[in-house]
């Protein structure tokens, strides 16, 4: 039966706690080391208010607190700024502003009773002159300019405005402003030197309704220093708190005290918060790798290669924590590019992800989380196999052109001014440049160091210069060149499916080389010679066969190949049966017997034949591209030996090898599904057309062939005839 596309991991037995208490064990005790460097005891610092700082002191880790002494300072500036209480009310002011207006009646009576009387222009000059005390020249004049209209206006205006400037508080402190400002609230549709009448005439009559009230002013600050919330401070790692030969405040004590500088004491809840926060990413991450990745799980190498990248990522943002602008320098992306060529996509992803909220923890900053997070998997998309130098350049590029939006989507968020946003993205930029840098420097050395099998390791092995394909080709030509046909199947099947179609056409080159033993034991290096196995039995003839897989494997760790190299050979053949000598054996058993075919004993006759005897060693296919060799290998050596080559019987031949393996279950141990069978037998079937297409039959190669026969026999025919 097909496994899934991500087949699932099994029960989780005793030997998977084992491996999950001790990778978690290491990794989250790295972890909180790291995290938790700066917490340990420093060197007690001792003093008192007033005496000089004998050092520079820096703050050894980030952190908040609760300040007594800044807030009792901010109580106090709170109680400095209230201003003072008055006794004003709005009932004060109505009653004030009732009072005034019944004055200014009293006061605007005469120039009332000017304009209201049958009086000469000179009587009623005079009597304007005189009708209200205290006005200036110039003002009198403005009076006696005016009609009885614009009297009327103007009293309608003045009784507006003291009226609504006598309801407002009018402290006793500020009346002489306010006074002042009476002209200004007349309506500007009057003239100038009537406003300015309006004001005079106003002034007197504007009183205050507003007296000072200690014991309100003192209630009020009170309540102001109350609602003042306590003071936090915040601290960064590498701050300088106490600059040496300063003189010490009660606030950088305070400040040295919450740091525990001056008891020297570790913070053992801060060290707690750290192990908690490497538990809970370190387990989840290895129970996702158990989940999804069972076969990274199972190997060591590759979860200490994990556990570097994690430990090394951390290191690195621990140690830029207390600069602002230096973690956007840290090439964070290398691993996710690293573990996208060493391991697989998916792992590279969840790391990035992990690394990305360790990020945002350790530094405090969520734009720094955001920025690790999608720079990680921009690269991871760009590089791919990470086959070509060209695919790393594109990874950078692409990293960089993420850093600088995300950076630039969080300045314009109000994060960072223009001088700090265009510093990000430099340091995006040149981190993009470095994460490529270290990755392509360093994932050769890494696949070797850890046994990881590398792109460029791959291209290296494909070189037909390599020693053992030399070897192949000029000892078993006919495997060299059954080889090179499965590659040409293996990759572009590979590529239907989007398995890796570089490793599998590598391993297609090695496959076979076990046949080096024993080159004409096989057929395609025969080259028309006597078959060896027309003199021998078919089970010594199938331990022939059988015996060029442990060959292969032997000689593959004579020259080195890589172990994902190597466990093609066996998983080739899986644990398939060598069907031509088992009926062959079947057939001897009947005759044996004496039963003639098709008869029920003749069918207990084949029966006593031990098919184990005939079946690979195996194991079966172990994942998809180990599938595709398997299937390509059997097509291949089928489609030769058809006598006819055109569409239906190659596509007859495809669908027979591959219902053969299916309905033997080689298939049952790998990741392949039924839509894989269907794209890898149509892959198979369009390149086998293309190697097997008809060709013009030139006159030449006619003639060539009457010829040779001619030769061979000692005459022909002619070649016209």
């Amino acid at each position: 039966m097909l496994a899934q596309r991500t087949a699932p991991a099994t029960a989780f037995t005793r030997r998977d706690a084992v491996r999950l208490v001790v990778a978690v064990s290491l990794l989250v005790a790295a972890l909180t080391a790291i995290l938790s460097i700066d917490l340990l005891p420093q060197a007690a610092f001792r003093g008192t208010v007033g005496d000089l700082a004998p050092t520079d002191v820096y703050a050894p880790r980030a952190g908040q607190y609760t300040s007594v002494v800044a807030t009792a300072a901010a109580r106090e500036e709170a109680r400095r700024n209230v201003e003072f209480a008055y006794d004003y009310s709005p009932t004060a002011g109505q009653l004030s502003a009732a009072q005034q207006l019944a004055v200014f009646e009293r006061t605007v009576a005469p120039v009332d009773a000017a304009f209201g009387a049958v009086l000469s222009d000179e009587a009623r000059q005079a009597a304007l002159s005189t009708a209200i005390e205290g006005l200036s020249p110039q003002a009198t004049t403005t009076l006696q300019g005016l009609d009885k209209a614009s009297w009327t206006a103007l009293r309608t205006e003045l009784e507006r405005v003291l009226d609504a400037a006598q309801r407002q508080e009018v402290r006793d402190t500020d009346l002489p402003a306010a006074r002042a400002a009476l002209a200004s609230r007349a309506s500007l549709s009057f003239p100038e030197d009537q406003r300015a009448l309006a004001g005079t005439i106003l002034q007197p009559l504007l009183v205050a309704n507003s007296s000072y009230d200690a014991a309100a002013t003192e209630q009020a600050r009170e309540q102001a220093a109350a609602s003042v919330e306590p003071v936090s401070v915040d601290i960064k790692q590498g701050e300088l708190i106490v600059q040496a030969g300063a003189r010490l405040t009660s606030a950088d004590l305070e400040k040295l005290d919450a740091l525990g500088v001056l008891d020297a004491e570790p913070d053992r809840v801060r060290i707690g918060g750290w192990f908690l926060l490497a538990v809970l990413t370190v387990a989840l991450f290895l129970g996702w790798v158990w989940r999804f990745r069972p076969v990274f799980w199972h190997r060591n190498n590759a979860l200490l290669l994990i556990g570097l990248f994690l430990v090394a990522a951390t290191l690195g943002l621990k140690l830029t924590a207390d600069r602002s602008i230096m973690p956007f320098f840290v090439p964070l992306a290398a691993a996710g590019l690293l573990t996208t060529i060493l391991l697989d996509a998916g792992a590279a992803v969840v790391l990035t992800a992990i690394i990305g909220v360790l990020a945002s923890v350790v530094v405090g900053s969520v734009e720094l989380g955001v920025y690790v997070v999608l720079g990680g998997l921009a690269g991871i998309v760009a590089v791919r196999r990470g086959e070509r130098l060209q695919q790393f350049a594109q990874a950078a590029a692409l990293i960089g052109v993420v850093g600088v939006a995300v950076v630039g989507i969080f300045g314009l968020l109000g994060d960072h001014d223009l001088t700090g946003t265009a510093q990000l993205m430099g340091a995006a930029l040149a981190a993009a440049i470095a994460s490529t840098v270290v990755a392509v420097g360093s994932f050769a050395v890494l696949g070797n160091l850890f046994g990881f099998t590398t792109s460029f390791q791959l291209l290296e092995l494909a070189n037909p210069s390599q020693p053992l394909l030399r070897r192949l080709l000029l000892e078993t030509a006919g495997t060299y060149h059954h080889s090179l046909m499965v590659g040409n199947l293996s990759e572009r099947a590979a590529e239907a499916i989007g398995a890796d179609p570089l490793l599998v056409r590598v391993a297609a080159y090695y496959h076979d080389v076990g046949k080096l033993a024993n080159p004409d034991a096989f057929i395609e290096n025969q080259a028309g010679g006597q078959n060896v196995h027309d003199e021998l039995p078919p089970e010594e003839s199938a331990a022939v066969l059988k015996s060029h897989v442990a060959s292969g494997i032997d000689l593959a760790y004579e020259y080195r190949l890589p172990k994902p190299i190597i466990a093609f050979i066996p998983q080739h053949h899986g644990t398939a049966v060598i069907s031509y000598f088992h009926a062959k054996a079947q057939e001897a058993a009947i005759a044996a017997a004496g039963a003639r075919p098709d008869t029920p004993a003749a069918e207990a006759a084949a029966a006593t034949v031990d098919i184990g005897r005939f079946r690979h060693s195996g194991p079966k296919p172990q994942s998809r591209e180990a599938a595709i060799l398997m299937l390509a290998d059997g097509v291949e050596a089928s489609v030769r030996s058809l006598t006819s080559q055109d569409e239906p019987a190659i596509r007859a031949m495809v669908d027979r090898i591959i219902r053969e393996r299916l309905d033997d279950g080689q298939f049952d141990e790998c990741d392949l599904t039924l839509r894989d069978v269907e794209r890898i037998r149509e892959a198979f079937v369009a390149q086998l057309l293309g190697m097997y297409h008809r060709r013009i039959a030139y006159p030449q190669s006619k003639i060539v062939e009457l010829e040779s026969r001619r030769a061979a026999g000692g005459g022909g025919s002619d070649p016209g005839t």
